[in-house]
């Protein structure tokens, strides 16, 4: 019996795929409306909760790669065709091309029957016959090498023309290649230990005896990278025994090293995971202000501290383009001011933003990151730490913030972490001083960018 007069199975990962993707293009968050379908259908199959996933990511971070095969066998152009077939064809593809698991018969057939049962019926035939021709031709697909390394960052690494010339403005030729193939990956699953509750050994042991494989993580002591999840859920999580959260993400609070009895201001602190791990840190000594300017996530924030057993935790909306005129001048220890950013490295977990970002962004974004940082610094004490960080690697965000930021405040210094790091922390550090990690060369963890001022 065919799918033609059904309706879509909202338990099916390909119907739910396609329609958070056209949520996507309409200007979804990825992870916010997958998280979201989930919760609502939590009847549905583990494998299809896991298939659903790797469909969302997947054909968003590769959408690029798969765009260049659809085209050779495509009769008509894809920039003509409906977004709905569009969309229908690249989850074919993504299932044909780098799903082994999958039998590509059944792949087919299954985004065929999906396409008449959403009512696009009229473009099944193409469908049908774009995907069964790249089955039996993907063998023949001349895909561009690393000799011609802008169609290869295009065409296989799957960016956009704009990101890939940054790339090879800011980066070598190998490097180029070595972090847009490490941006086509799919991102690791990272555990924050929560040292409020238990401790890493204690994590990974539990972690073990319910059938994941895990590791610690190289540089943060207080992480875990789980290799190989089991059908069971993870343990401790009821308990707040973790916080997902990426390794790079890790190295903030550690950085910004807040001490019990602190006052310390996280300026744009939602969701609040690097809150609550500065309070773990400091033991819960520590009195933090976490500032966001969306209530809703702010309400994150309190639901955070909550879970994990945080205390001294404060929580307010304001947005930071505003002068804070609440606050005493000099009367924080540190801030953090992790800043509203492209988000380029942190691709792997937002791959949508590979295709919503553009050149324009980068420069409003360095222009509200300087505004930011020029709202806080008034309100840091004599002698008092400010740490900037962004994930992404471009320099008008990076470097330029930073030598603008000095400019602009001569009673700021910089503080060289390469001579405060343990030794084992040191190959994340620049020849500046500052901090910065690359997926393809430090424990696969995000592209972040850290550095830290000094009041004098």
């Amino acid at each position: 019996m065919t799918g033609k007069n059904q309706k879509p199975n909202s338990l099916d990962a390909r119907y739910a795929a396609f329609d958070i993707l056209q949520r996507v293009e309409q200007g979804g968050y990825a992870d916010r409306l997958l998280d979201h379908y989930l919760q609502r259908h939590p009847t549905m199959d583990l494998r299809e909760r896991g298939l659903l996933t790797e469909l969302v990511y997947g054909s968003l971070r590769l959408r690029g790669r798969l765009d260049f095969a659809l085209a050779l066998f495509s009769r008509q152009k894809l920039q003509r065709l409906e977004p709905g077939a569009l969309r229908l064809l690249q989850l074919g593809a993504y299932q044909l091309l780098e799903l082994d698991r999958i039998p590509s018969h059944a792949a087919v057939h299954a985004t065929v029957e999906l396409a008449h049962q959403l009512g696009l019926g009229r473009v099944a035939g193409l469908i049908n016959g774009t995907l069964r021709t790249l089955e039996r031709e993907r063998a023949t697909i001349a895909w561009p090498t690393p000799d011609n390394l802008r169609a290869y960052l295009l065409h296989v690494c799957s960016l956009p023309n704009w990101l890939a010339k940054e790339l090879l403005r800011q980066f070598p030729n190998t490097e180029s290649q070595a972090l847009a193939e490490a941006l086509t990956e799919a991102a690791p699953l990272t555990l924050r230990t929560n040292t409020l509750k238990t401790d890493r050994e204690t994590l990974l042991a539990a972690l073990a005896e319910a059938g994941h494989s895990a590791r610690a993580c190289r540089y943060v002591a207080e992480g875990i990278i789980v290799e190989k999840r089991a059908a069971q859920p993870l343990p401790g999580d009821q308990d707040g025994w973790y916080q997902v959260q990426d390794q790079a993400s890790m190295l903030i609070a550690h950085l910004l090293a807040a001490q019990p009895g602190d006052k310390v201001l996280d300026a744009c602190a939602a969701p609040g995971g690097k809150t609550t791990h500065i309070a773990a840190l400091a033991g819960n000594q520590a009195q933090i202000l976490a500032l966001d300017k969306h209530p809703r996530r702010v309400e994150l924030i309190h639901q955070g501290a909550a879970r994990i057993g945080c205390q001294g935790i404060e929580a307010q909306c304001w947005d930071l383009t505003e002068k804070p005129d609440f606050l005493e001048p000099e009367s924080f220890d540190r801030i953090l001011v992790d800043a509203p950013c492209s988000g380029l490295g942190v691709l792997r977990r937002n791959p949508e933003s590979r295709w919503s970002r553009q050149p324009s962004d980068i420069k409003a974004l360095a222009e509200l990151q300087q505004t930011i940082l020029g709202q806080v610094a008034p309100l840091l004490r004599s002698g008092g730490h400010l740490l900037y960080s962004v994930c992404t690697f471009t320099t008008a965000e990076t470097d330029a913030v930073v030598e603008a930021f000095l400019t602009t405040h001569p009673d700021f210094v910089q503080e060289d972490f390469r001579t405060l790091l343990p030794a084992e922390w040191l190959p994340l550090t620049t020849d500046t001083g500052s901090v910065r990690t690359l997926p393809h060369h430090h424990d696969g963890m995000d592209a972040f960018f850290v550095t830290k001022f000094i009041k004098k």
